[in-house]
């Protein structure tokens, strides 16, 4: 459930991503690549996971698809794919890249608490660090991909690991050290000049999320904590090889609907 004592931060969200959305795509756009499927900052890629399992002919929703980068992936591999951001300025760069690669991914502008899809419309739905570290109700989130999948259908979807919490947000080794409480799950949110709120992002202990799936009718049918690459030497903001060496960044949920 949201917490009630947090102001409602979707419009925060879309602006801050609408605004970002250049900078964000300038900075990451290497190493996401125009049509490749990354689970997060250690680098796990789709082609070698194979968390999705076979995807040629099925119906795939990519939700936070920012760039398209992901969707984009999957039609090479003969998915039917479409993809929903909450920010215009992250579609914009999708859109982009549609002409750039000769890939043109459809996607949509809408929320994941309010699909506009069909009841069992899709056979399977992910996001790689879309939408649930930034949505206050998790469990309506879940409900909702729910509903859109088919019978039997998954939601794999990468967030930040909740470890990573207790730490500095730094990639060096004053990011080491542990200040804060794992079980503090207020969220993190800074604000503008007004005193609203101007970016949200939601703590979650992995407990929180194990009952967000039950909770949701789905099942918790894997969870993956990738390592770091002995050869990846880059940095994404707090995130680096010191630390990924040490602790977990990422944390994979794949979630799987009754059949």
């Amino acid at each position: 459930m949201p917490d009630q004592h947090v102001p409602d931060t979707a419009g925060a969200v879309r602006r801050w991503w609408d605004n970002e959305a250049d900078a964000y795509q300038a900075e990451h756009g290497e190493f996401l690549g125009d049509a490749r499927f990354v689970w997060g900052p250690e680098g796990l890629d789709e082609a070698d996971a194979h968390l999705l399992g076979e995807v040629a002919g099925k119906r795939i929703l990519e939700i936070g698809c920012g760039a398209g980068q992901c969707g984009r992936w999957l039609l090479t591999q003969g998915a039917q794919v479409v993809g929903i951001d909450l920010a215009h300025g992250q579609l914009q760069h999708s859109l982009k890249l549609d002409v750039k690669t000769g890939l043109a991914l459809p996607v949509a502008e809408a929320d994941v608490l309010r699909l506009p899809f069909r009841d069992g419309s899709v056979d399977l739905a992910c996001a790689a660090y879309g939408a649930m570290p930034f949505v206050a109700d998790a469990t309506g989130a879940l409900r909702e991909v729910a509903r859109v999948l088919r019978p039997g259908g998954r939601f794999v979807f990468s967030t930040t690991h909740p470890f990573r919490w207790t730490f500095l947000d730094e990639p060096g080794e004053e990011g080491l050290m542990a200040v804060n409480s794992y079980f503090d799950r207020r969220p993190y949110l800074e604000y503008d000049r007004a005193g609203e709120p101007s970016y949200a992002e939601y703590h979650r202990t992995m407990g929180d999320w194990v009952r967000a799936v039950d909770a949701a009718g789905l099942r918790l049918a894997g969870l993956v904590e990738p390592e770091w690459p002995d050869h990846h030497d880059k940095t994404w903001g707090g995130w680096s090889r010191l630390r990924g060496k040490l602790f977990p960044g990422t944390a994979i949920f794949t979630c799987a609907k009754a059949a």
